[in-house]
């Protein structure tokens, strides 16, 4: 290359390198740039911090606000109720609410509403909107991030809308719903053992029986999804998580709980409207429990409830008791114009006016706004002669003006009309029914004892060494104390009898006598021992307290203690009565009655272990196996024949009790028994409250029961036949059926009970000589009677009944049992 060329190259590559460099000028524009940029940032800054120092923390409730389910509750699962085999009787299941978001179904110009709208009411959801509804919702609160619009689904039927809220991409059109967890309480053997579980309110609090008892166990806690924002404004999460209820295991065995449902449910149907209207009793009460450690095997009564549906009253016979005079004349709907006069009507055409009265109104919307506000006499009127429906009668009188309150302790319905007060009157009612058909009658209902009481009575003789077991009375069917005729069931009477005899014959002539000569201080000392008039303590809820409703020693009179001695004049619950009896025939240890024997957490593992508890000994194992004998007596020889299941021996006493008022029909009627005879390993009792039968007072009702059951289970329990069986045992062993339809037989008739009132003065007047509580029976002159002074007496048949006839009072008796033939005639006169 030449030397000219070489120049031309060099020139050209300086112009080259030249053109790259930052001029001046661009130089000067970029420190411009950089210079407004660092304003920029630094205006910013300075902004922002003056925003976070005045403003800070409403903007940091705005984005929270903005975050869906920034809080979110876990709710924790109720723990469970098995029975002793672990067979579920009270489970929580899981279910889910439908939850729509209607601020994100707003977004878009709610572009996703009528997809997911769609979609939602193809499922089988049962929904608490309509569809109309439910896009009405969603356009008036676009705010709206919560509100239900399906509660308690199953899985089942919430599965697809659960698929759609897990994978949103696959469902873009489906948006702003979500799913969230809660439970459900449910039975799964519905009104099996319903008096013993209770059931749970829809707060989630237990009510009535096991659920209310062990609330705070069973509960559990719940826990909590927190959102919230850290030092960098990021929204962090907390999870709490929820702990599950601990699960019940108790004593309860549902099979032997079923065969003492199945056979109540089957003695009401078969006695049901035989005397009267209705069940085949006003209660029915059963316990069967372990003499040996306390627990409960099974405990029901009649009539039940459903759990799942606690407050279903279509079985319930509801009342409403509205006194004719608090209405005067009144305008009725019945025909129109018709003035109805209540004081010439009976309480059948008081209801019916009434009922078709409130239906009236209810049936009117008008009416129904009308009702809510006061009006006068004559508005009422002229509505009513409207046709309208609406029925303005003031029940206790107008409100006058000013006066404020609507509610008077002393008339509960002034000011309303005729309507109001029936809806109020007949909510009331419901009330009333629903509480009392909630109650456990075995251990909230209490009932005089009876002769269930007698083997108390001897053991305290026995336990006291003041009686020996050798002793003889004579009874000729009445006795009288403290200027009262007492008599016996059988007003025949039954002649000489031995100790043994008295039970088993359930003598109250004989009682009379060994509760005058054990002394009114040894008896209450030992009702005392055996609880009555305290409380059990059984884990249940509504345990009745009976410290009213027992004699005070302080003020006991000779009549008393002679009634008390085969159980007339106190009461007790049926709790009181099991739990002491099989004190009497275990060797005298008294357990307290329970009815959970662990309790497990969520995992399984158990958490805490009752143990059987024995609070005291009431009598001696000597004094235990005499009545233990003398109860099998009552069952081979006795009263209690008829409650012998056949192939078994068992022991056990009869009870008949009057109710009050005295000199009526109504009798509770009672069996309490033990097997195996030898080595006692349950306690069946059963109570029949008001049977429904000509002749109430009847033991033979309750033994019957008793026997039904122990017939099917001493079999499951593995308790073998000893005894060999008749033809006549085999063969109604085979049927399982039992004849309710006859009456009382020298067999099987129970002495009946009455009230006397009881003067203090008069007694000592007469001449009831006392010695530490002790009886003298005396004559009208004070004179002391010899037993054989009480024998002798003559029998007088009425030739045109064919009837005895009471020498002492002239009532007609039948003949072969010495029992009254009318049943409202007391034993106890005064």
């Amino acid at each position: 290359m030449s030397g000219a060329d070489s120049g031309v190259v060099l020139a050209k590559h300086n112009r080259q390198i030249g053109s790259g460099r930052f001029t001046q000028k661009m130089q000067i524009k970029l420190a411009v740039l950089f210079i407004m940029i660092l304003v920029a940032f630094a205006f910013l800054g300075v902004r922002l911090c003056i925003i976070n120092r005045t403003e800070g923390e409403k903007y940091k409730k705005r984005v929270l606000s903005q975050q869906a389910y920034d809080s979110v509750t876990i709710p924790a699962k109720r723990g469970d109720i098995v029975d002793r085999n672990n067979t579920k009787m009270a489970v929580s299941q899981k279910v889910y609410n439908v939850i729509v978001d209607a601020k994100t179904l707003n977004k878009d110009e709610g572009a996703n509403i009528e997809s997911t709208i769609t979609t939602l009411y193809s499922t089988d959801i049962e929904f608490l909107y309509t569809k109309d509804e439910l896009r009405s919702y969603i356009r008036e609160n676009p705010d709206s991030q919560y509100r239900v619009i399906a509660k308690k689904q199953s899985y089942e039927v919430v599965g697809e809308i659960m698929n759609r809220v897990n994978n949103p991409n696959m469902y873009p059109d489906f948006k702003g719903i979500w799913l969230e967890d809660t439970y459900v309480r449910q039975y799964p053997y519905n009104s099996l053992a319903c008096d013993v579980i209770g059931f749970v309110q829809g707060d989630n609090e237990g009510a009535y029986g096991l659920e209310e008892f062990y609330n705070s166990t069973l509960v559990g806690t719940n826990g909590r999804e927190y959102g919230y924002l850290n030092d960098n404004e990021n929204l962090e999460r907390t999870l709490k998580p929820a702990q599950d209820g601990k699960t019940l295991v108790t004593s309860i065995d549902v099979n032997i709980q079923s065969i003492v449902e199945k056979n109540i449910l089957a003695f009401n149907e078969e006695h049901r409207n035989e005397a009267r209207e209705g069940a085949g009793s006003s209660n029915t009460g059963v316990i069967i429990m372990n003499p040996n450690n306390g627990e409960i095997l099974a405990m029901a009564s009649y009539p039940v409830f459903n759990l799942n549906d606690p407050r279903n009253t279509d079985n319930l016979d509801i009342k409403v008791d509205l006194e004719p005079g608090q209405f005067g004349g009144m305008k009725g709907i019945l025909d129109g114009e018709t003035e109805l006069d209540l004081e010439n009507m009976d309480d059948t055409e008081i209801a019916e006016a009434v009922r078709k009265m409130a239906e009236a109104e209810a049936g009117s919307e008008e009416g129904s706004e009308e009702r809510k506000t006061e009006e006068s006499p004559e508005t009422a009127e002229e509505s009513a002669e409207g046709g309208n429906g609406n029925i303005d009668i003031n029940v206790g009188g107008d409100k006058e003006d000013g006066e404020e309150g609507a509610e008077n302790p002393a008339d509960p319905y002034a000011g309303m009309t005729y309507g109001e007060a029936y809806e109020k009157a007949y909510e009331e009612a419901k009330m009333e029914a629903l509480n009392a058909l909630w109650k456990n009658f075995c251990i909230n209902s209490t009932y005089e004892p009876g002769s269930t009481m007698k083997p108390f009575t001897m053991a305290a003789g026995l336990e006291e060494g003041i009686l020996k077991g050798d002793e003889s009375y004579v009874c000729n069917g009445v006795t009288e104390v403290g200027g009262h005729q007492i008599h016996c069931s059988n007003r025949l009477g039954h002649g000489t009898l031995t100790f043994a005899g008295a039970l088993e014959q359930s003598c109250n002539v004989a009682f009379m006598k060994i509760g005058g000569t054990i002394g009114k201080s040894i008896f209450m000392k030992y009702n005392q021992i055996f609880n009555f008039g305290l409380k059990t303590n059984i884990d249940l809820t509504g345990e009745a307290l009976t410290n009213s409703l027992v004699f005070d020693i302080n003020t006991m009179t000779p009549t008393d203690l002679a009634i008390s001695s085969f159980g007339q004049g106190f009461n007790v619950t049926m709790i009181q009565m099991v739990s002491g009896f099989c004190s009497l025939i275990n060797g005298g240890y008294y357990y307290r009655p329970h009815v959970v024997t662990k309790i497990l957490d969520s995992a399984g593992a158990t958490v805490e272990t009752v143990e059987p508890r024995i609070l005291k000994q009431t009598v001696s194992e000597a004094t235990s196996e005499k009545i233990r004998e003398l109860c099998i007596g009552v069952v081979e020889n006795g009263t209690g024949k008829s409650a012998r299941p056949a192939g078994y021996r068992i022991g056990g006493k009869t009870g008949t009790a009057e109710k009050y008022p005295r000199g009526t029909p109504n009798y509770v009627v009672s069996f309490m028994s033990f097997a195996p005879a030898d080595d006692p390993q349950i306690v069946c009792y059963v109570v029949v409250d008001e049977p429904n039968t000509g002749n109430q007072a009847v033991s033979k009702y309750a033994a019957v029961l008793c026997k039904d059951i122990l017939t099917e289970v001493l079999p499951y329990m593995g308790i073998f036949q000893t005894e060999e069986l008749t033809e006549k045992e085999a063969a109604e062993l085979a049927e399982k059926q039992q004849d309710f339809s006859k009456g009382s037989t020298a067999e099987t008739e129970e002495e009946t009970q009455g009230e006397i009132i009881v003067d203090s003065e008069k007694t000592e007047e007469q001449g009831a000589a006392q010695s530490n509580g002790a009886i003298t029976f005396v004559d009208e002159n004070g004179n002391a009677l010899d037993e054989e002074d009480t024998t002798g007496r003559k029998v007088e048949i009425d030739p045109a009944t064919g009837y005895a006839i009471d020498p002492t009072s002239g009532v007609l008796l039948d003949p072969q049992t010495g029992a009254p033939v009318d049943p409202t005639v007391t034993d106890l006169t005064n």
